[in-house]
Order: structure tokens, then C-alpha cells, then sequence
């Protein structure tokens, strides 16, 4: 992954988190695993541990401890109301963002 990649992953992954936690609950290796399968393949878990660990203290998911046949419980994140509004909000900023950019892509036209 380039720098720059990294760069602006690094103030969208949040929103990307929230997104995927939107679809359906899911723990912290189930994540990192869609990340990479969609071509985040440089991503290190630690990062989405410690994004689910805020995102945890700010309220925007609720956790469920799942028993797991292969360790410790695991734990399942969903979105609740508090995150869903902040996705909503993460949208809004994306797509002022990405229409503004693509006007500066396009000549500012």
C-alpha cells in the first residue's frame, strides 16, 4: 500500500469500519479479513483492534461476548442508533469531499 494510500486510509477508516458494521455485527478478525479480501491487504489488525476499542468508548456500537470454539469469547460489534448517526454523517462529509474533488479532477468545471 502506498503512502499516500495510508495516509488517506488512515482519516476514512473509521467511516469504513462503521459502514461494514451497518451491513451486520461482526468481531474484530471478521473485519480486518474484509479489509483485505477488498484489497486493504496491508492492514494490520492491531489498527482495527484499536479503531473498535474507540469506537467502543464513544459509543457508537454495542458488543456482544460470543463463546468461541476456538479461544477466548469473542467479541461482536453492531452499530447502534448513536453510530448509525455518525455514519450517516461520515456519508455526508464523503460525498461533499469526493464531488468537490472530482470538480478540481475535472478542471473545476
Amino acid at each position: 500500500m502506498s503512502k499516500q494510500m495510508t495516509e488517506m486510509l488512515k482519516g476514512t477508516l473509521e467511516g469504513v469500519v462503521l459502514a461494514i458494521l451497518a451491513l451486520r455485527p461482526a468481531y474484530g478478525y471478521e473485519i480486518t479479513s474484509w479489509l483485505r479480501e477488498q484489497g486493504f491487504a496491508d492492514i494490520a489488525e492491531g489498527t482495527v483492534y484499536a479503531l473498535l476499542v474507540r469506537i467502543e468508548q464513544r459509543g457508537l456500537v454495542d458488543v456482544e461476548k460470543v463463546p468461541s470454539e476456538k479461544g477466548p469469547p469473542r467479541k461482536v460489534y453492531s452499530l447502534n442508533a448513536q453510530g448509525h448517526e455518525q455514519l450517516e454523517e461520515f456519508w455526508r462529509t464523503w460525498s461533499f469531499l469526493a464531488e468537490r474533488l472530482e470538480q478540481l479532477h475535472r478542471g473545476g468545471k
